[in-house]
């Protein structure tokens, strides 16, 4: 969730760079930001509470030292609470090194008590300053990798780490475990990051590490090894993202920008993979034969956040087209309960980062427990993506907003295609496949035309800006999106919403409702739809106010809702994908009216890395 910068070079603008790098990090979510810099035989280091531009207010008022050698981060509080005395970079108590973290060290309890022992003072109350204090107490004559890996063999959790020495200043170490962690190789200059978007302005190529590896990086090259110094041959990889990908490109929101980038990522996610002779679809990252599909008699989803959402849609549209028994899983849940897997099973791991620590841990879990995990994600090269059997890539491209957007509706639309192919190996017909495929290639242009109906969304929102309660509905293949709509109300506007199936309104969100309490519903004209209607005149015989989400052309609804946002007719099972991105503008609208944080949400982080 932190995120993390090194740089070692012959550059002397590193404060510059290592500002730039955290920039491009912002969107995992913090609380403080500080760096550290070789500065003629010590470590300059600044930090603060607050914002990147804070950190740099600090700077501008002071003279920075021309330095070559430097590491920064982006905290996101676990232990101890967001002030400047926990924000990283931690020092050891000579100040000769410097560390930052990524990550949480679980026994830090223990190790602190054990380095108070030997009469350590600490000045924090974070898992990071043990890490520090650990190799201080290793640290012998210039062997700054030896004391590291002798520190990290003490420690029980997850870790993504940078540390440089006032002692050689011409050396910087990297480790992971748990924690993402990536290495860009540029002319003369390399530079460490938890991310590739700090990489993408200086290098294109880059080394992804696996679990308990570590880079020793000078000046003149780099060595790659286990935590026990064994050499690891590393594979570099060309980054594909250009520059334009990260920036905002005349929007004023990162999630405005990737909400209208969803005809595209869409178009993406389908391209090349569509077989319409033949009503089916070619996914061959899922390294599966036609055999081995066949054979699959369950199929278990997992997932956290927007992409369980997804999840739960594939739920619906698998077990629709392909007739297989599926299950929808909180990946924070799955390996704490047991689950019951075997080789019949295939377990599809959803994750937009490719990161999430969760959902790490499940994939670990089905594999395991002899299930076959395929990963579904965005981040080429990511920790999941090159743990999983086979998967598929969603080809969104970067998503910084925090809110996720345009990667669920890809995930969405690749779940499609796997329930097509799954579909078409048992009993689907080619007619059938034939008319999913056709939904697809019409959903960008549909989709254009629910975003041309920004403006209109904007004045609802404008309405309701001020309340504090919404209530979302949906039946079928869309209640998935009532509770993603919901969701992304609470985590931009920081407004109470949640998301219910439209019939369980009953059971008990009912007594809520009043003047006061704006309702969206997904009444789309399908075979649920008398019923939603039904749904709704209760909602109107209690004083609600009705946004109704309905298909073009229906002039029944207007009689029962307060506004109308009408979407195109579009196949059933591919509606979500239309469905959520009114509610994606509206939840937009309000919280930019609320004057909220819109891209980093306050207490969120884009990629969840710690458990």
């Amino acid at each position: 969730m932190c995120g993390i910068f090194g740089y070692i070079g012959p550059r002397f603008d590193t404060a510059e760079i290592l500002i730039e790098g955290l920039k491009r990090l912002e969107y995992r979510g913090y609380d403080s930001a500080g760096l550290a810099l070789y500065d003629d035989e010590r470590l300059w280091v600044r930090k603060t509470t607050g914002k990147i531009r804070d950190l740099e207010k600090k700077l501008e008022a002071e003279a920075v030292p021309r330095s070559r050698l430097g590491i920064a981060h982006t905290r996101w509080a676990t232990h101890g609470a967001p002030n400047d005395q926990n924000a990283h970079p931690h020092l050891d108590e000579s100040g000769s090194i410097a560390v930052v973290h990524n990550g949480i060290i679980e026994n830090h309890a223990a190790l602190r008590a054990l380095l108070e022992k030997e009469g350590h003072e600490f000045e924090s109350e974070t898992d990071t300053e043990v890490l520090v204090h650990l190799i201080e107490k290793f640290r012998r004559a210039n062997d700054l990798p030896a004391a590291l890996r002798k520190a990290l063999g003490m420690l029980h959790g997850t870790y993504g780490i940078i540390v440089i020495d006032r002692g050689d200043p011409d050396v910087l170490v990297a480790a992971r475990h748990g924690s993402p962690l990536v290495l860009g190789i540029g002319e003369n200059e390399y530079f460490v990051s938890s991310d590739v978007a700090p990489l993408v302005p200086h290098t294109r190529n880059v080394i992804y590490f696996d679990d308990n590896e570590m880079v020793v990086v000078r000046r003149d090259g780099y060595r790659t090894m286990t935590l026990d110094a064994r050499p690891v041959n590393k594979a570099i990889a060309e980054v594909d993202w250009e520059i334009e990908e990260i920036e905002k490109g005349g929007f004023p929101h990162f999630m405005l920008k990737e909400i209208h980038e969803q005809p595209e990522t869409i178009a993406n996610a389908m391209r090349g993979r569509m077989l319409i002779a033949e009503g089916t679809s070619r996914l061959q990252g899922l390294n599966l034969n036609l055999d081995s599909l066949r054979k699959i008699d369950r199929v278990i989803l997992t997932a956290c956040g927007t992409s369980w959402h997804a999840a739960l849609v594939g739920e619906y549209l698998i077990e629709d087209l392909a007739r297989i028994p599926v299950e929808v899983e909180y990946a924070s849940e799955f390996r704490y309960r047991n689950p019951i897997l075997d080789e019949s099973t295939v377990v599809f791991l959803i994750s937009q980062s490719g990161e999430t620590a969760d959902t790490l841990a499940a994939l670990r879990e089905a594999k395991a427990k002899g299930a076959l995990p395929l990963g579904i994600v965005n981040v080429v090269g990511s920790t999941i993506a090159r743990e999983s059997a086979g998967g598929v890539y969603i080809h969104a491209g970067p998503e910084i907003g925090v809110a996720s957007t345009k990667a669920f509706t890809a995930q969405v639309t690749v779940l499609a295609l796997i329930a097509l192919l799954m579909g078409r190996q048992r009993d689907l017909s080619v007619a059938e496949g034939k008319k999913i495929l056709r939904g697809l290639l019409e959903l960008p242009g549909k989709v254009k035309r629910v975003l041309a109906k920004n403006d209109v969304i904007e004045t609802i929102a404008a309405q309701y800006a001020s309340v504090g309660n919404f209530l979302y509905l949906g039946r079928g293949i869309n209640f998935p999106v009532a509770l993603e709509g919901a969701l992304k109300m609470k985590e931009i506007s920081y407004i109470h919403a949640e998301g219910y199936p439209a019939a369980e309104m009953k059971h008990g969100p009912i007594a809520l409702i009043d003047e006061d309490m704006p309702v969206v519903v997904i009444a789309l004209r399908d075979s649920a739809y008398e019923k939603v209607l039904s749904n709704i005149q209760e909602v109107r015989a209690r004083h609600g106010r009705v946004i109704a989400i309905a298909t073009e052309g229906d002039t029944e609804i207007s009689n029962h809702a307060d506004h109308v946002i009408e979407l195109p007719s579009i196949h059933p099972l591919l509606s979500p994908i239309l469905a959520v991105v009114p509610l994606q503008l509206l939840a937009y609208h309000v919280a930019v009216k609320r004057g909220c944080d819109v891209d980093q949400p306050r207490n969120l982080a884009k990629s969840v890395t710690v458990e």
